[in-house]
């Protein structure tokens, strides 16, 4: 079963109707089929707080998604520890010259961690730390 690796663009593409990648995402996903999907908690921090502005039905839907995904025995969701922190400081200190967000640096490193090179993402950060972006 192909690995991916969720961004948060990717879960917020799939859960806001206004997304402007929502239709492109849902048809790439038909098309990739059955998989399995990787993300992290700091991932799921950036949907909420991103799906925050949104009101209370967005809020709402937000956390519906979450328990949804927690219960997904094809997701995946990496917990957030000290010690994954403190390396995605320490990548996001020695990449300076580099637009990346510590999330980013954190998601870089689980994907190098798990072997997988595929993301679920338009974020053009993931393609310079050498991943494919599916969502392009």
């Amino acid at each position: 079963m192909r690995i991916l690796y969720a961004d948060t663009c990717y879960w917020i593409a799939m859960l806001d109707p206004r997304d402007q990648l929502r239709a492109h995402t849902q048809g790439m996903m038909k098309n990739i089929g059955s998989c399995r999907i990787i993300t992290s908690e700091m991932v799921l921090v950036e949907l909420l707080n991103a799906l925050a502005k949104g009101g209370e039905r967005m809020r709402e839907l937000a956390v519906e998604a979450i328990k949804h995904l927690q219960e997904n025995p094809n997701v995946e969701i990496v917990p957030q520890t000290s010690l994954q922190f403190q390396s995605a400081v320490q990548r996001y200190a020695s990449r300076l010259d580099k637009g990346w967000s510590v999330t980013d640096c954190a998601s870089f490193l689980i994907m190098e961690q798990k072997g997988v090179c595929d993301a679920l993402t338009s974020d053009h950060h993931f393609a310079q730390a050498s991943f494919n972006l599916l969502m392009k």
